[in-house]
């Protein structure tokens, strides 16, 4: 079942890309107590990813921070390593990288895609939300292939 707005995030474990290395997560204690702009992309270093997605949050991150958002943060079917890499190869310094390395979070929440056509294996469908004190006030899930609605400036007109 898709997670919906209203919907409090199922605790998993996520691993966060830091300066020292991965550093394990849980879910529930890292959403706990304040409002995050997740987003949700289907692999860094992917072509939309990176020219558009990661881009567009790192450019407002300030705007969404105006806007109450005191973190922002990004997962993908990826390890911590890769989007350590990601991060650092886009100044993506304003961006807190979550690895679902083995698609835990996607599946919990119900937004996995299959990108097996592209070699890809079960992935994370491109999406965001925005997560209050661990509970999903706005979610936005792109249909397969577009670019729209998960972006940061649909975010910001949202907030």
């Amino acid at each position: 079942m898709t997670i919906s707005v209203g919907d409090k995030l199922p605790d998993v474990k996520l691993v966060k890309a830091t300066d020292a290395g991965p550093e394990a997560v849980q879910s529930a204690d890292y959403f706990a107590g304040r409002k995050v702009a997740l987003f949700s992309v289907p692999g860094a270093f992917t072509p939309t990813c990176s020219a558009k997605h990661l881009p567009g949050f790192v450019d407002n991150a300030d705007a969404l921070a105006a806007k109450g958002i005191d973190e922002v943060a990004c997962t993908a079917v990826n390890d911590a390593f890769v989007l350590g890499a990601w991060k650092s190869s886009n100044d993506a310094g304003s961006v807190t990288m979550l690895a679902d390395g083995n698609g835990d979070f996607a599946e919990a929440v119900g937004l996995t895609m299959d990108g097996s056509g592209f070699g890809m294996g079960k992935r994370g469908q491109r999406f965001s939300m925005v997560v209050n004190d661990g509970v999903v006030e706005q979610l936005n899930v792109e249909a397969p292939g577009d670019f729209s609605v998960s972006s940061a400036d649909h975010m910001l007109g949202q907030l």
